[in-house]
């Protein structure tokens, strides 16, 4: 059984990076016509005022002038805005423009005493405080921020689960690493939830598909990057939608109305994700087989290298106690070699 995916939870859109009072109000101003069109209540518009740059040089955020514009935008739609912030003199802008909502962001979060500097500023007010997990799988230190802010008496604290960084992952911009929230969610099964889609997949094409399997979870709801323009952002252009594109991600969402299985839903999230790196890697393989097709053709290298493959052969058996599987492997491999070799004749 399943229930409308927009009630109950909580949506948060707006662009990575405010860049002009334009640029903020039309994006605003779609998000929120098109929310109404598709019966969705925001609970609030992001845009980074401040944005925290791993190398110097990239686009840095329009800097407080652009709280002037995030504070129109919260009169005019009568929603909160909310913004990222690294220090406690940020909060105190935020607080004079009269926003009274951010987040940490993931490389803030890596840093305790900054963390606790930000706390303190906020000890005992109204503000809304969203923690999003460090940048590093570190389930210890997300937590120990989220309960900085608690214990600094703040009502209003959330989680915000943005991926990881991980060497390992091929496709998405960071490892989800679900085990990881989920703990969270157990460990505190009070605290709302929500799951920033749009930096752990880094491109528009798999957000549908990791926004789902965070509500099938058991998250309370998203924090999507949404821009009037994408594909002129200062910021992120590849990973935000536009706020057409982000209504009907919405709308098209399924909420399990049943307690779902948690260990089941972990399992088939594990495969969804290895689904999509094998199907992203084998097409990333096949254009460099036609690289390779190039290469023989201008030096008149025979097409097929049987010693060659032998030693692809040899990177698949690892595996060779698994009957079952090595039969697999030894069928998949023909079905490779021979769409291979077709591919470069």
């Amino acid at each position: 059984m399943r229930q409308n995916s927009t009630e109950g939870k909580i949506w948060i859109a707006g662009p990575c990076a405010a860049e002009s009072e334009e640029q903020v109000f039309e994006t605003a101003r779609r998000l929120f016509e098109k929310a109404k069109q598709s019966s969705i209540e925001l609970f609030a518009y992001r845009a980074g005022a401040w944005k925290v740059r791993s190398a110097p040089g990239g686009f840095e955020g329009a800097g407080e002038r652009a709280l002037s514009w995030l504070k129109e935008v919260q009169d005019s739609f009568k929603t909160p805005v909310c913004v990222e912030v690294v220090n406690p003199g940020q909060v105190e802008k935020c607080a004079d423009h009269g926003i009274r909502m951010f987040w940490i962001g993931a490389r803030t979060s890596v840093n305790p005493a900054e963390v606790q500097s930000i706390a303190d500023a906020v000890r005992n007010t109204d503000f809304t405080v969203m923690v999003k997990n460090p940048i590093i799988p570190d389930l210890k230190l997300w937590i120990g921020n989220i309960e900085r802010f608690i214990k600094a008496g703040v009502k209003s604290v959330m989680a915000v689960h943005r991926g990881f960084s991980d060497v390992s992952e091929n496709v998405l911009r960071n490892a989800p690493l679900w085990e990881i929230p989920i703990d969270l969610k157990v460990r505190m099964p009070e605290l709302p939830i929500l799951c920033d889609p749009s930096h752990i997949c880094g491109r528009r094409d798999w957000i549908a598909q990791i926004a789902q399997t965070a509500l099938n979870y058991g998250f309370n709801g998203l924090m999507v990057e949404a821009h009037c323009c994408p594909e002129n952002a200062l910021s992120d252009s590849l990973q935000q939608l536009t706020p057409e594109q982000w209504a009907s991600l919405v709308s098209g969402l399924s909420l399990r109305s049943e307690t779902p299985n948690i260990e089941l839903e972990k399992l088939r999230s594990k495969l969804q994700n290895i689904d999509s790196q094998i199907s992203e890697l084998l097409y990333q393989r096949m254009s460099v087989v036609d690289e390779i097709a190039m290469v023989k053709r201008e030096n008149n290298i025979s097409v097929v290298q049987p010693l060659q493959w032998e030693h692809v052969v040899q990177r698949y058996r690892k595996h060779t106690d698994d009957a079952c599987y090595q039969r697999f492997i030894d069928e998949f491999l023909e079905i490779l070699h021979q769409n291979s070799i077709k591919r470069q004749r």
